[in-house]
């Protein structure tokens, strides 16, 4: 995944849009561990990490907005 400076140039709907991704990608880790076939648990913790990452830059473009 992209840093947070690489993020940060994105526009607002790319990073919406690759946040909705990641969701349903989390939802996917989630079944396949419930059913044993996730090949590596790290790939969850990134995806998560990876989702937090987006979000936090989509707050700061959200505030920068706002404030002027």
């Amino acid at each position: 995944m992209a840093t947070a400076k690489e993020l940060k140039e994105l526009s607002t709907d790319d990073l919406q849009n690759r946040a909705k991704e990641l969701r349903e990608t989390l939802v996917q880790d989630r079944l396949k561990r419930r059913t044993g076939s996730l090949d590596s648990p790290a790939e969850g913790v990134q995806h998560r990490r990876d989702l937090a990452r987006i979000l936090t830059v989509l707050g700061d473009k959200a505030r920068a907005a706002k404030a002027g």
